[in-house]
């Protein structure tokens, strides 16, 4: 444990502190506007400190410091170690999850509306966000149906001769081979702007204007469209009926505190509307006062919108009393003031309650696991609870296609968001295990933190020396823990059980079956194998659907590939016209009629 005698080593200006345990891991990283007097409250006498902060200072051997210009500075540095490094005793968002957005570049003359993930600060306007890719979907097909804004790739853009289909469908005013007015083109823009904004009055009365003097012009097919449109609109606008009347675009978070963890809860409010949200679970992190409460949120938000997100004006909380530097790091990312600040007046604090019961209700998912941590690390002899969990299942389709899929557990829970899938092209036709795991360590170890604490592999005690092997060759074998579940006995007999082995035991772990422990491993193990396995089998798909497409005349490699980059799925390649095949780069007349002939045989 650390003493009080390094504390005059510590300078009196803002920075970031990283406490250090055995072998030189970070337990935890924390900012200061002075880091000396920060850090001399965690040598005060052991009983004024909090339970978390006593059990962590044992833990502590040593303490470094990063020096930073502003307070600012450190807060933005504080998030960025948290996230590389993930320490014990911080509060860390396991979220890379990017939430998908309406975006409309506005430095094009003709800009198509994109579903995007990533927030560029170039002059795009964006709108969301969505938690849901099939929502977001939903309303771009609304979008398409009701506003002739194009559809196509910049690159189509530059390149087509004639009209798309859209054209011709009038679901886009042709601009890229038309003389279409930007001022025509901007108006749908604006149009399109005003939908995803929630301005849906100020929308219809400027339609009906136009319809009104298309009327008077004598342009009775534009009046038409208009009308359709208007009606469209209509119908639409009574399903997203606002639910505010004073509260408009804001973030909100509600936050519940329960034993052995909390739960955070966002909510997206837009034009009144709640569009969507999303909960976490820090397990482990409890609040014991308000300040536990403004400490964790503001970790949270300093750690969520620094991973170029959409930032609002206003994010709503329960409490106030938040961190300034915080409001100057979101308000520089937006390149707009952003407050955080406490609920006011009825709607908010109606909000605020809403998130609350939102972070109540994961909390109780959470404990639907069944597991406690502390009792599985005490069946798996392990040094520590397994807090994150790592399962490797190697597979194969008949020697073909070698794989390695990898779920990860947080907390007990899935955080599908980690999941990965490895290739290994050089083991292709080589249907074994043994060199795919040993693959996959060395790929695992290069991609870095976070690490488990433990990794679990689908196999037996072949394929558990085969991990660790490879981790005694790249000098990781300490890295964290590590142990393989596999099926023994006679399936046909009904007599198969499952087995759990750890390094340096000859014999399986004397677990007892039915036990709530190894039904959680099961759970987990045949995570690891659904996803591997479905990952196979559509890649199998995938290569079957991409050889009959290559066995038609007129078809190789390349076209294949251009059409289904172009068309994305064998249904809208057979579904496409010969307007369609035409408007591809290199596909003259003759070759579109050829391909529109043998598509159809699909």
């Amino acid at each position: 444990m650390i003493s009080r005698e390094v504390l005059p080593t510590f300078p009196t200006g803002p920075g970031v502190y990283l406490m250090k345990g055995t072998g030189g891991k970070i337990v935890y990283v924390g900012k200061a506007k002075n880091l000396r007097r920060r850090l001399s409250s965690y040598f005060q006498k052991k009983e004024r400190l909090p339970g978390k902060v006593q059990v962590m200072m044992t833990k502590v051997q040593s303490i470094d410091f990063l020096c930073t210009a502003t307070e600012k500075e450190a807060l933005l540095l504080e998030a960025s170690l948290i996230k590389k490094h993930r320490p014990k005793y911080n509060i860390v968002l396991r979220d890379d999850k990017q939430y998908i957005l309406f975006c409309m570049d506005r430095n094009h003359p003709f800009p198509a509306l994109r579903l995007t993930r990533t927030v560029k600060r170039n002059g795009s306007i964006y709108f969301g966000p969505f938690t849901s890719a099939l929502s977001a979907r939903e309303t771009k097909k609304v979008i398409d149906r009701l506003f002739p804004l194009r559809k196509c790739r910049d690159t189509v853009f530059r390149n087509r001769v004639r009209p798309c289909l859209q054209y011709h469908l009038g679901r886009c005013l042709g601009p890229c081979c038309l003389p279409v007015s930007t001022e025509e083109y901007a108006a749908v823009v604006r149009r399109v702007e005003l939908f995803l904004s929630g301005k849906s009055a100020e929308l219809l009365a400027s339609l009906k204007t136009e319809m009104l003097a298309a009327a008077e012009q004598l342009a009775f097919e534009q009046a038409a469209r208009l009308r359709d449109s208007i009606k469209a609109l209509q119908e639409t606008i009574e399903r997203q009926a606002a639910v505010l009347s004073t509260v408009r675009d804001v973030d909100v978070i509600g936050v519940h505190a329960h034993g052995t963890g909390s739960s955070l809860a966002i909510i997206f409010v837009r034009q009144g509307r709640i569009i969507d949200g999303r909960s976490f679970w820090f397990g482990g992190v409890r609040i014991e006062d308000p300040q536990d409460e403004i400490q964790l949120t503001d970790s949270f938000l300093s750690q969520f919108y620094t991973q170029d997100r959409f930032i609002p004006q206003r994010i709503v909380t329960a409490l106030g009393s938040h961190d300034p530097a915080l409001h100057d790091v979101l308000s520089d990312l937006s390149k707009t003031k952003v407050v955080v600040a406490k609920a006011r007046g009825e709607q908010e604090r109606r909000l605020v309650e809403i998130a609350t019961a939102n972070a109540r209700s994961d909390q109780r998912g959470v404990h639907r696991q069944n597991v406690d941590l502390q009792v599985l690390a005490r069946v798996l002899q392990l040094d520590v609870a397994p807090e994150r969990i790592e399962c490797i299942d190697a597979s194969h389709l008949h020697g073909q296609g070698m794989r390695v899929g990898q779920v990860v557990f947080s907390h007990g829970l899935e955080e599908k968001s980690a999941y990965r899938l490895y290739t290994f092209p050089a083991l292709e036709g080589q249907a074994d295990d043994y060199l795919a795991l040993a693959s996959f360590v060395e790929r695992r170890l290069a991609s870095g933190p976070p690490w488990p604490d433990l990794l679990l592999i689908d196999g037996g005690k072949g394929q558990l020396r085969a991990v660790e092997q490879a981790l005694k060759e790249h000098g990781q074998e300490n890295l964290f823990s590590l142990a393989a579940i596999a099926q023994s006995g006679s399936r046909r007999a009904g007599e198969l059980e499952d087995l759990v082995f750890r390094p340096g035991r000859k014999n399986p772990l004397p677990i007892k079956a039915g036990s709530r422990e190894l039904l959680f491993l099961q759970h987990v193990r045949d995570t690891a194998h659904r996803f591997v396995l479905s990952r196979l089998r559509q890649h199998a798909r995938g290569q079957q659907l991409n050889s009959k497409l290559e066995m038609l005349p007129g078809i190789g490699p390349s076209t294949a590939k251009l059409l289904w980059d172009h068309f994305g799925s064998m249904e809208a390649m057979t579904n496409a016209s010969l307007q369609d095949l035409q408007t591809l780069p290199g596909i003259g007349p003759k070759k579109a009629r050829l391909l529109h002939e043998q598509l159809q045989k699909l």
